[in-house]
């Protein structure tokens, strides 16, 4: 790599607003959209243009490097539909390199991303499947039990487990050769997921009351004996509270346990989502519904208790444009929140204009995030961030900016303002860029901002040797091993 003639970063572009921005490199845009991207529709940019997007990119970055990028995006920040996209789209593109059928297994962490990975493949591209996916796939395979194969049998898919396993043909360990044998012969069934469960009590019973009495003892066993996953019971938490709230004490012990908070790899926002369901719930003891919440407040504290303590002063700004509406400013004000309380920081609103916001950092963090989402509902405008550093009124060391990075049309990037705002204060203030969207543009050139993408608390360990190497989320996944 040349020392001194290095590649020009910072080129000018338009973004999807229609605003001046500037270009990502390929590795940052698509490290950007792996981390952000649920495969829906966006503000700016529909399911399939983001797809579209991604398979450009693929032909732009170096293979291995978007290998590691899935099985990063997958273990560590729980992205599921994009890491799909992606091994299924490396399948076709690469051929012959010894490393794929390891990328495969990698990438796969629960069974349903063998048969999700498979189904998007054939559906795109058909038949026949590349050696290497097979391969892969029949690595992975093997690293589940029956239970776990049962549980994700898939019957009634366009692609189920027993088809996955007639496509591959793996080979099968020790430990999975009854499981797959019971599989193929239909035997292999579970009966012990809470889906099967509560499937079971609306067959067996007869009237509404009965049904009622089934599901109430489904909840019972599932808590009591802890055969419930933590995603699955913050998903049904309301319904156990309003089904079953003899066993909420228990079902809450779960619920705050660092350990399965930690192994669960449950994104932050799905708190907050839990938090609304339970605050809609009525007909219930109130003293309980009141603890269900204080156990989620203690839960999501916990799920992000890795947030570094930044040294120096921190400045954290929220776009809450109209682009930003809807899960971006949810997840922008609870990360906000979060950075707030932890490191004592100023906080900052921006749309057309910017203001400083101030808040209470003896708060709790949900009581913190709500607050930014109830302002953000009530401005809905334009994306200026220029009033950012035309706002900011002393040095800080870093600038922490949350937002889909779309400034409107006929807008100018903000270089001068953040040019004068360092001279007027003699700042020297490191930009965190933080893309909530991965729509793939800068407000300023790579060279003066770290940039940041995704949900996960994981993203608080990259900042914490941002500082260190600008690269650093770059770094972090080119050091997977595969």
């Amino acid at each position: 790599m040349s020392k001194f003639n290095s590649p020009r970063v910072g080129t000018k572009t338009e973004n999807l607003a229609g605003g001046e921005a500037f270009k990502e490199t390929p590795k940052l845009e698509l490290v950007s959209i792996l981390l952000t991207s649920f495969v829906k529709d966006q503000f700016y940019r529909s399911e399939n243009e983001g797809l579209t997007t991604v398979k450009k990119l693929l032909a732009k970055v170096d293979p291995l490097f978007a290998a590691k990028a899935a099985v990063y995006a997958r273990t560590k920040y729980g992205m599921r539909s994009i890491s799909h996209v992606v091994a299924g789209e490396l399948a076709k593109i690469v051929k012959g390199q010894d490393w794929t059928k390891r990328f495969y297994n990698k990438v796969v962490f629960r069974p349903d991303d063998m048969t999700e990975i498979l189904s998007y493949y054939i559906e795109k591209y058909g038949k026949p499947v590349p050696n290497s996916l097979k391969k892969g796939l029949g690595l992975a395979i093997n690293k589940f039990d029956g239970y776990q194969l049962a549980k994700y049998r898939g019957e009634g898919n366009a692609i189920s487990m027993v088809d996955l396993v007639n496509i591959i043909h793996p080979k099968p360990s020790d430990g999975t050769t009854e499981a797959l044998k019971k599989l193929m012969k239909g035997e292999l069934k579970s009966t012990q997921t809470w889906e099967a469960k509560m499937t079971q009590a609306g067959q067996k019973a007869k009237t509404d009351e009965e049904k009622d009495e089934l599901k109430k003892e489904v909840w019972r066993d599932l808590v009591s004996e802890k055969k419930i996953g933590y995603f699955a019971l913050l998903r049904n938490l309301r319904n156990i509270l309003e089904q079953s709230p003899e066993i909420m004490p228990q079902a809450l012990e779960m619920l705050v346990d660092e350990k399965l908070i930690n192994k669960s790899l449950v994104l932050p926002f799905r708190f907050t989502t839990a938090i609304k369901e339970i605050e809609e719930v009525t007909g219930v003891d109130t003293q309980l519904t009141r603890a269900t919440l204080v156990a989620l407040n203690k839960a999501v504290e916990t799920s992000l208790a890795n947030v570094p303590e930044l040294p120096g002063s921190t400045l954290v700004v929220l776009d809450v444009s109209g682009s930003m509406s809807g899960k971006p400013v949810e997840i922008g004000s609870l990360f906000s929140a979060v950075l707030m309380k932890r490191n004592n920081a100023d906080f900052m609103m921006f749309s057309d204009d910017a203001r400083y916001i101030n808040y209470n950092p003896n708060d709790s963090l949900l009581t913190i995030s709500s607050r930014i989402e109830d302002v953000a509902a009530k401005i809905s405008a334009g994306t200026n961030f220029h009033s950012i550093f035309q706002t900011a009124n002393k040095a800080y060391d870093r600038i922490i900016i949350l937002s889909d990075m779309q400034g409107w049309m006929g807008y100018d990037a903000p270089t001068s303002s953040y040019r004068l705002y360092t001279h007027t204060y003699k700042a020297d203030s490191k930009i965190y860029s933080f893309d909530l969207q991965g729509y793939g543009t800068l407000q300023m050139p790579e060279r003066n901002v770290y940039c940041l993408a995704g949900f996960s608390e994981k993203i608080f360990d990259v900042m914490k040797l941002l500082e260190k190497d600008r690269n650093a989320l770059i770094t972090e996944i080119e050091s997977v091993e595969i």
